[in-house]
């Protein structure tokens, strides 16, 4: 068999195209697989309108706890601002009155130079520690009365600006902290809400139908627990023993009248604000929180009531459900995140929430904490 010639090249056999079937078959199994794993995990399911309703009552009651954090951070920082305010105009009428002290002393410093130089009392104008020179006998002997009254009069005037400093630094890092609660504050007040809204917007016509079917039946309820409570207020009304002959009653009695005249006038205020919208934060008088309508309506018939709920609990004689005058204030939930005025009849006047008006509604439409009576 002879050589190939050297100058021509063997031909390199080329093998035919194959489909990448490994690839293809890879792909494949992937989208089968990506089909069975949306197969294995559909979506959630819906929640039921129950559940919706419960949840929406949830994160209402929710945004009126962070509604009285919010509150007492506020009250916080007014209070605090307030300090601060204070003790820098301390601070600059304390640095006033100490200038003038020592340009006092400047006199004496410069008529002891015109006599003779730099003095002691020159050195005592501009040392950083004036008291090491009291306790100096010999420099003592040589101030007279009034030179000596002055310069103690300095002294106690820079220690008490000195103390007065630090107190105003430290106010306004409780300022700060207080800020920053606000700040907190309004912030989960607002998830809280949005969350609420954004529930109830992805709900059906049919479903929102069905929603307000609940809260009507809810409603319903408690405006029978209601009506059982007043009848039994009735009741042990008539059972109480009349006055004596020639005695009228001191005070009103019967479970529709008002524990007093002051009672009486707050609960006047608060039937007035009826239709208002509950805003969160406010006092009114365009628009009330829950602890801000009650803190204005007793404000009316003056009595200073705290700012929040948790403080306003406190603010009162303690009453039993049973014993409820119209006036009382009556604390809802176990974290006393609620407050409205009873009205009479199991009723309370109150800014239920965020979207909503100051109405009437029964006591029992949340679960009952407790209730006070103020004045």
């Amino acid at each position: 068999m002879s050589a190939l010639p050297s100058h021509r090249k063997p031909r390199t056999r080329t093998r035919p195209a194959v489909p990448a079937l490994g690839v293809t078959t890879a792909a494949l199994a992937s989208v089968s697989l990506l089909a069975q794993s949306a197969d294995a995990a559909p979506a959630a399911p819906r929640p039921s309108i129950e559940e919706v309703q419960k949840k929406v009552d949830d994160l209402y009651r929710q945004a009126d706890l962070a509604t009285q954090k919010y509150d007492a951070a506020k009250e916080a920082t007014t209070t605090q601002r307030a300090k601060v305010d204070s003790l820098l105009d301390q601070v600059a009428a304390g640095t006033a009155k100490m200038n003038d002290t020592r340009r006092v002393i400047g006199s004496y410093a410069a008529a002891q130079y015109r006599d003779g130089g730099v003095t002691p009392t020159m050195r005592l104008l501009f040392s950083d520690d004036p008291q090491a020179f009291f306790d100096q006998d010999q420099l003592m002997g040589r101030l007279s009365d009034e030179q000596h009254r002055t310069l103690s009069t300095f002294e106690a005037e820079r220690a008490a600006n000195a103390k007065k400093r630090a107190e105003a630094g430290r106010s306004l890092a409780s300022l700060t902290t207080s800020q920053q609660a606000l700040r907190a504050g309004k912030e989960e007040v607002q998830g809280r809400l949005a969350a609420a809204r954004t529930l109830l917007s992805t709900l059906t016509v049919r479903e929102k139908e069905r929603l307000a079917a609940l809260e009507k039946k809810k409603q319903d309820e408690a405006r029978r627990r209601a009506a059982e409570l007043a009848a039994q207020q009735a009741a042990a009304a008539k059972k109480k023993p009349a006055p004596p002959a020639g005695h009228a009653p001191t005070a009103p009695s019967g479970p529709s009248a008002p524990a007093s005249s002051k009672a009486a006038k707050a609960l006047a205020f608060a039937r007035a604000q009826m239709g208002k919208p509950y805003v969160w934060g406010a006092t009114g008088p365009a628009s009330y929180d829950c602890s801000g309508l009650t803190q204005a309506a007793w404000k009316a018939a003056g009595v200073d009531l705290p700012r929040t709920t948790w403080d306003q609990v406190k603010a009162g004689t303690r009453v039993a459900t049973a014993d409820l005058q119209p006036g009382d204030l009556v604390f809802f939930y176990d974290d006393i995140s609620h407050v409205g005025m009873y009205a009479g009849g199991g009723m309370m006047i109150h800014a239920p929430h965020s979207g909503a008006y100051v109405r009437e509604e029964s006591i029992y439409y949340m679960p009952i904490y407790g209730a006070v009576r103020p004045g």
